[in-house]
């Protein structure tokens, strides 16, 4: 099947057992429910890109294991120019959709950064992990599958580790291991775009030492599987989920989820770490780098449509999208500044010896700090340039605007410059989804706090060489020391 369809896909998700639930309630169809439909459209958009001639190079590529075509998001990236696709997919999936696509991200660099460690596992223990994974990523390629990734725990009392808590399910854990396979139990928090994946790609949330070795555990599940309960996590659209017209802007959007492993069990050839804590540290440390550099494609591309909004929006006002040349200006400047320090982090990795390629750690991570400051400047001025209309509270819902009492007056005075009085209040509605509302992607905390991005940047920064430098420079005689704690 490789290149699965729509329709395809929309079949296979109706088909998976009922296991989400939102406001107390179970969601028998996530293709048509008005909670989880627009993640799943998000998601389609992303499937029906590669069968467009104008967007098949980005979305889909050879396999490097089969020859065959397949979906990128299920690719290895062997190359430089393969994982800055990776950014080029993010930047265009927003074009499409608006909104982060997690399926199509997260379980695609899972499988990357676990073909490294897997081999050398492997090479190191006499473990058969990296068979299991090619076996499972043939099959995730050849069937199209969308993976979303869980990395994030519950975690419990921040100042424990995992084995110290009074509550031990509060980070994913081993609490069996069988001949066939493992039980697992615990959750995971804030998950992206599970509601519109095939399956789970679970991962470490740290890296973890030999009494935290229960918890250094990977392996990918079904979404369906039993045991699992997914819980949809309150979003700022809720309020108007269930209403019609332009409340809510767009066809698409993204869902968080709680997931809650109640002794759920994996076999083994979905099992690719059990209890190697030694190499939790490499799976966070590639994992993220990668992660961090090409994030900044996402909040480049939601950045894009902000550019294109503020445009719109100043001429249904009555004025020249040219009147705002700075802002229009400045908030570019904000996408490109991510989009390429993401790109300068992929073009300065390596290439690791199993033969995908892995991001710069230093860089990639400095993009992240970016990613958590720059976008939410784009969002100010794109609100600047659009006025109070596109602040939350300042306009009708659709409802009133459409009444057969009052609406008429209402659009006669919503009515400013060019186009109808309803392009005004659609556009108004798409720049407070996109800049305060469900629109949002994890700027701040999507794919990691920016603080630990911080340690990372401090700790792989060379301070003693740089201090070198200006102290040969500057001519000094003597050592200057870091002062004793």
């Amino acid at each position: 099947m490789a290149l699965r369809t729509r329709d395809q896909y929309l079949s296979a998700l109706k088909q998976m057992r009922p296991n989400i639930h939102k406001f107390g309630e179970v969601i028998e169809d996530v293709t048509t429910h008005p909670v989880t439909r627009r993640v799943v459209e998000s998601h389609a958009r992303g499937i029906d890109a590669a069968h467009d001639p104008k967007l098949a190079d980005i979305f889909s590529t050879k396999s490097s294991l089969t020859g065959e075509v397949i979906h990128r998001n299920s690719s290895l990236m062997t190359s430089p120019e393969e994982m800055i696709y990776n950014s080029k997919f993010k930047r265009k999936m927003y074009h499409l959709t608006g909104s982060c696509t997690g399926g199509l991200c997260v379980g695609w660099n899972g499988l990357n950064v676990m073909w490294s460690v897997t081999s050398e596992v492997d090479a190191a223990l006499g473990t058969d992990y990296h068979a299991r994974l090619k076996e499972w990523g043939l099959g995730f390629q050849k069937k199209g599958l969308i993976v979303c990734g869980a990395l994030t725990d519950a975690k419990g009392n921040r100042k424990l580790k995992p084995h110290q808590q009074a509550d031990l399910d509060h980070n994913v854990r081993i609490v069996e291991r069988r001949p066939d396979g493992i039980v697992i139990r615990g959750a995971k928090h804030m998950i992206c775009g599970v509601a519109a994946a095939d399956e789970i790609f679970v991962l470490p949330g740290s890296g973890y030492g030999e009494a935290d070795k229960d918890f250094a555990l990977v392996c990918v599940v079904p979404k369906d599987i039993e045991g699992l309960t997914i819980v949809e996590a309150r979003r700022p659209s809720d309020s108007r989920e269930l209403e019609q017209g332009f409340d809510i802007p767009t066809e698409t959007g993204i869902t968080q989820a709680y997931l809650l492993f109640q002794d759920v069990f994996v076999p083994n050839e979905r099992v690719f770490l059990a209890g190697e804590f030694q190499y939790t540290a490499s799976i966070l440390t590639r994992f993220t780098a990668t992660y961090r550099a090409c994030i900044g494609a996402c909040v480049a591309g939601q950045g894009d449509v902000m550019v294109g909004a503020a445009a719109l929006i100043a001429r249904a006002n009555g004025l020249s999208a040219k009147a705002f040349r700075d802002k229009l200006t400045h908030m570019e400047l904000n996408n490109e500044t991510t989009f390429s320090m993401g790109v300068g982090a992929i073009a300065l990795g390596k290439m690791h010896p199993s033969g995908v390629w892995l991001a710069d750690s230093l860089t990639g991570h400095a993009n992240k700090i970016l990613v958590a400051t720059l976008p939410y400047e784009t969002k100010r001025l794109c609100q600047e340039v659009g006025g109070g209309i596109v602040e939350t509270g300042c306009m009708p819902s659709y409802a009133d605007f459409t009444s057969p009492d009052y609406g008429h007056l209402i659009q006669k005075y919503l009515k400013a410059g060019a186009g109808s009085a309803e392009t005004r209040a659609r556009v108004a509605r798409l720049i407070e989804w996109l800049t305060i509302g469900a629109g949002v992607p994890g700027c701040m905390h999507g794919g990691g706090s920016p603080d630990g991005a911080r340690m990372v940047v401090f700790g792989a920064s060379p301070l003693e060489e740089y201090a070198g430098y200006a102290h040969s420079l500057a001519g000094i005689q003597e050592d200057l020391p870091e002062p004793a704690k």
